[in-house]
């Protein structure tokens, strides 16, 4: 991995954020960026670069895997970004940066990258975060979602039907997310109390961006899930998606059981 502020990604092999060898890309690479892994990558979060970068070289592509840490120069080419969430440590370590590279950001959205911001990050591509105290924190305005924090949390398992099938994970947020009028949620609540424990909904999708509070990580147990971003991202990359036959019947057993233990 390049640069001394990296961090260890259990299962990456050293050298995955170079690209391949002339010769053996396989069906194409796929830049994979981690926004903030060290400050913003808690509860698993570091799973869901961990996940998607396996799976992508079982489809027979190559992960170029970067992490972008704040102040760097954003990689040249994202083809998926992941982003996850922190203490309030760790989201004022990285305020201002977001909004230097928000530009790049935006860019990439509306060119249709694949997106997924997990919790923290979740609220940071919202139209504007308002404190307790009142204090409203303008946001990068990507998802037009806006979060209010709250002295309760919200914690605990959660299901929810999505375009990708049940999706399960866990959540553990003060937030509480409202969608603005005509913004898609990411999915519908069975189980769980979702954006803001009322209104039935869960994250927020626009494009191939997905804003959701589900930890856990949310990846590896929903497989579906991680493949239908790593689809977008390597139609991005490549201009199609030729996926290869994966076994999945693990992860699968897993989402099935807390499906149905579940009320709801």
């Amino acid at each position: 991995m390049s640069g001394n502020r990296d961090i260890p990604i259990l299962g990456e092999p050293e050298g995955s954020s170079l690209p391949a060898d002339s010769g053996h890309e396989g069906k194409g690479e796929i830049h994979l960026v981690h926004l903030y892994p060290r400050e913003m990558s808690i509860y698993g979060d570091l799973g869901n670069t961990r996940c998607p970068a396996a799976r992508i070289r079982r489809h027979g592509y190559v992960p170029v895997v970067h992490q972008h840490h704040p102040g760097q120069p954003f990689p040249e080419q994202a083809h998926l970004v992941v982003g996850g969430g922190g203490r309030d440590s760790g989201q004022s370590t990285v305020e201002d940066d977001p909004e230097r590279i928000a530009d790049r950001l935006r860019g990439l959205a509306a060119d249709g990258a694949a997106m997924l911001m997990i919790c923290g990050m979740y609220q940071l591509f919202g139209k504007a975060f308002v404190t307790v105290e009142g204090k409203t924190l303008p946001g990068l305005g990507i998802l037009d979602v806006t979060t209010r924090g709250n002295e309760q949390r919200m914690i605990g398992p959660v299901v929810l039907s999505t375009d990708h099938g049940d999706v399960v994970g866990y959540e553990n947020h003060s937030g509480s997310t409202l969608l603005g009028a005509g913004q898609a949620p990411f999915g519908t609540v069975r189980h769980g109390q979702g954006n803001n424990g009322s209104d039935g909904t869960e994250g927020a999708v626009t494009a191939h961006v997905i804003g959701s509070y589900l930890h856990g990580p949310v990846l590896p147990a929903n497989p579906q899930l991680a493949d239908s971003l790593i689809g977008w991202a390597a139609e991005q990359a490549t201009g199609s998606f030729e996926p290869g036959e994966l076994d999945d019947e693990v992860a699968r057993r897993a989402q099935s059981r807390q499906v149905r233990r579940l009320p709801g």
